[in-house]
């Protein structure tokens, strides 16, 4: 699938967001929210994670058929090189190629901003994610074991990282992250 993907716009895309992540809420255990979030409060979450990180949507003909977004991994300082990645994809369009598209974009655009570090924690089991996840050069860390209670039962959550850019070998700090890049 070639499938156009740009930087969301919270008035245009949130609904369609939304849409696509509450099936996920509802629908499976990938999310450990209870309650899928609507339109207002999905764009709210745009508008305060493109502040500092990407959030992107794409699919066919410009339509909204999923969406890829990027935030902070933790709030201690130490942590500003590192993001966590997340990509939902409608369930109509699965396995067509658009959440690689979607994360190859992100981590592009993470890596422009100068973010080393991309982590992902997947709940367990998901192959089609861990697989994909794999296929872009995750390495799984570690697994938190019966983290989170949905749907009846206790949740493993595995995690995983991808190195962005280089470590310098000297040791010293890399420049600051950059605010996100707008084509």
């Amino acid at each position: 699938m070639t499938a156009l993907v740009r930087h969301a716009d919270a008035s245009r895309d949130a609904a369609a967001c939304a849409e696509i992540y509450g099936w996920y809420v509802r629908e499976t255990v990938a999310s450990f929210e209870e309650v899928a979030p609507d339109s207002a409060e999905m764009a709210a979450r745009i508008g305060r994670v493109g502040q500092t990180h990407p959030w992107l949507v794409g699919g066919p003909e410009g339509r909204v058929a999923g969406f890829a977004y990027a935030s902070r991994h933790r709030e201690r300082a130490a942590y500003r090189w590192a993001a966590d990645v997340a990509v939902y994809v409608d369930p109509d369009h699965h396995r067509r190629g658009l959440g690689r598209e979607l994360y190859e974009a992100l981590l592009a655009l993470l890596r422009e901003q100068g973010f080393q570090i991309a982590c992902a924690g997947i709940t367990l089991p998901n192959e089609a994610s861990v697989g994909l996840h794999e296929a872009l050069g995750f390495e799984r860390l570690g697994v938190y074991r019966d983290i989170g209670w949905k749907a009846g039962a206790w949740r493993d959550v595995g995690w995983w990282q991808l190195r962005l850019l280089p470590a310098d070998p000297g040791g010293g700090p890399p420049l600051e992250p950059r605010p996100p890049v707008r084509a």
